[in-house]
């Protein structure tokens, strides 16, 4: 089994600060800038950062559902990791100044794939698709926090 993972970066137009209180507030904006692709979510304890338990489930494509439980921690400054209960799967958050009044949010996300020829699909062709949908979530975040 590879390690497979995916990464995707947005410059917002609002300073660093802003933009991670709304990554890390998932009882109020993180449900709002979700895609399509999130459904079930819940926030089952805390809601701001630091120990928040939240669920949802994540359809890649139209056969791939993932349940996920996920834990977050802060583990420095700037910074939020969603660690998946059900699986392997870690996401980072990274939220970084960008010049006055910007900032650069990275998210990326790491699993052990599959593996075999399957794990060879999924190491080629996963990361394009989830790149797409936290590219999408990115850029619902920056339209809510430039407002």
């Amino acid at each position: 089994m590879a390690q497979v993972e995916a990464t995707t970066e947005r410059i917002i137009a609002a300073d660093a600060e802003t933009v991670f209180d709304a990554l890390a507030d998932y009882k109020e904006v993180r449900g709002k800038v979700l895609t399509g692709h999130f459904s079930e979510y819940e926030v089952r304890e805390g809601g701001d950062g630091e120990g928040t338990l939240v669920h949802w489930k994540l359809q890649a494509t139209s056969k791939r559902v993932r349940d996920c439980l996920l834990e977050v921690t802060e583990p420095t400054d700037g910074q939020l990791v969603e660690k998946d209960r059900n699986s392997t799967m870690v996401t980072t958050w990274t939220v970084t100044p960008a010049g006055e009044g910007s900032s650069k949010a990275v998210v990326t996300t790491v699993w052990k794939g599959a593996g075999g020829v399957g794990g060879f699909f999924e190491k080629t062709f996963a990361p394009k698709g989830l790149g797409r949908i936290y590219d999408e979530l990115l850029q619902n975040l920056a339209t809510e926090v430039e407002k």
